[in-house]
């Protein structure tokens, strides 16, 4: 990426995020709290914060069997608007937009983490045996239709790269192998991955 973000940013993406979906729910104006130097930093334009990038947020729910599963997941693939406000609204539309699932229940958020994902810009894949599992995401375009999975999908489902190729083209509801067809485009990006759940 063009940018590294701190332990710090990652931390008050994660905060906000939750803060956002739990203001939400309680319907109340959301509260962000930072410190005066990470505030200075995102007011001008020097912190990962201000960039504009894509992101994708998702919701990881634990069931009482102790299994986790997925909520909720939405984001851009890139965007005009600050990281901080990307992710705030796609924390939303992880919780509350997502046609998979119902809406989040105020009881739910406890039992869910959260993981931001910040990608890099894309670049056009010439040759789809290229792509490195658990580092590239893949985003394919083909007769209209598209579909996007992120780095670290194949790596949770235990894919092989022609497993994750098979289900990029599944995703974006496109025959086999259309990733090699006329006109189709596959385009590969990386991102910065991190959840409450994990390191930061």
């Amino acid at each position: 990426m063009a940018f590294t973000i701190t332990g710090e940013e990652k931390k008050a993406l994660l905060a906000e995020a939750r803060e956002t979906i739990a203001a939400r729910l309680e319907g109340r104006p959301p509260e962000y709290r930072r410190s005066p130097e990470l505030a200075a930093a995102a007011q001008e334009g020097g912190a990962a914060l201000s960039a504009r990038c894509g992101a994708f947020v998702t919701l990881h729910k634990t069931g009482a069997d102790g299994s986790r599963r997925l909520r909720g997941c939405i984001g851009r693939l890139s965007a005009a608007e600050p990281l901080e406000k990307t992710v705030r609204t796609m924390a939303l539309e992880a919780a509350f937009g997502d046609p998979r699932f119902p809406p989040l229940r105020k009881d739910e958020l406890s039992l869910c983490e959260i993981e931001i994902s910040v990608l890099s810009p894309m670049e056009k894949c010439a040759d789809p045996y290229s792509v490195k599992v658990g580092v590239h995401g893949l985003y394919l375009s083909c007769h209209g239709r598209s579909g996007v999975l992120l780095p670290q999908v194949p790596v949770e489902q235990g894919w092989t790269l022609q497993e994750y190729l098979d289900y990029i083209c599944v995703k974006a509801g496109t025959p086999p192998r259309s990733y090699e067809a006329p006109g189709a485009e596959l385009l590969t990006f990386t991102a910065s991955v991190f959840g409450e759940g994990g390191p930061i």
